[in-house]
């Protein structure tokens, strides 16, 4: 018996979250469901596609089953997926892709079709209900290989994500905000190996640049290390630079949200004057 690691928009208003669970119990009782998260942003694929990118590392071996599909009831195809860490369960829409190469890729990737493994359904807009929450069961209570799902597609097949590359232009490290987490702290996409490529250090004065406003920010390791209400870069648990207070949210304090751009480079780079916002 595998157990599912089960992430979704779905949220926890509605019972959309419950019914999933209780169509895997129905298959079988001893399936173990673990719940990554439900709050991903409704429909918001790229957030969906970070989350698990973050989680999947800490996960059991077994079935993944994510579901953040904006294009349900559309000729988006039903996937599975079959890595070294398990078998991915969801919709080809970018959700699974950067997962599933964090894990080494797939050797198999077939199309959710068969019938045989789907509940009947009036409707076609409740996939993880009709189509994935089966397929997940299935497969971790050994009732059904990921062969009979459906028909194989190629090796290259899935729909990929795709996640910003860091920029080294202007003394700086230029790249951008993947997530913001429900303490104010905004995570991007630069790593500590970007910034020692332009010459900063744990320690260092940095200037975190957003839009044309710029703003003086410690290197710091932890939030100890500065003091209350004191803005911060730091790496953060999964490796990368997070902007974040100490004792507050980044967001209140810098213009910060999904998707912006941020520089952060030394002190003194050309086109670096950092304006006093205290």
């Amino acid at each position: 018996m595998l157990p599912v690691s089960f992430i979704s928009d779905f949220g926890h208003t509605d019972e959309f979250v419950g019914v999933v669970h209780g169509v895997i119990a129905r298959i079988e009782p001893e399936v173990r469901v673990i719940d990554i998260t439900h709050g991903v942003p409704a429909g918001d694929v790229r957030a969906g596609a970070l989350a698990l990118l973050r989680a999947v590392q800490y996960m059991p071996q077994g079935i993944v089953l994510a579901v953040v599909d904006p294009g349900v009831g559309t000729d988006r195809r039903a996937i599975c997926a079959r890595t070294a860490a398990g078998l991915f369960v969801g919709p080809d829409n970018g959700l699974l892709a950067p997962a599933v190469a964090m894990v080494g890729g797939a050797d198999l990737i077939v199309s959710i079709e068969n019938p045989e493994l789907r509940l009947p359904a009036e409707g076609n807009t409740f996939a993880g209900r009709d189509v994935f929450a089966p397929a997940a069961a299935v497969l971790a209570a050994g009732q059904a290989s990921i062969e009979q799902l459906g028909p194989p597609l190629a090796a290259d097949a899935i729909t990929p994500m795709m996640i910003p590359l860091v920029e080294h232009r202007d003394g700086g490290a230029v790249g951008e905000v993947l997530w913001v987490d429900g303490y104010g702290n905004a995570q991007t996409n630069i790593t500590p190996a970007d910034l020692a490529m332009v010459g900063l250090a744990p320690g260092s004065a940095v200037v975190l640049r957003i839009g044309a406003m710029e703003y003086p920010i410690t290197w710091a390791g932890t939030y100890g290390d500065v003091l209350e209400g004191e803005g911060m870069v730091h790496v953060d648990s999964y490796g990368q630079i997070a902007v974040a207070v100490r004792g507050g949210s980044a967001l209140d304090d810098y213009p910060l949200e999904n998707g912006i751009a941020v520089t952060l480079k030394p002190v003194g780079e050309a086109g670096a004057t950092p304006l006093d916002i205290n």
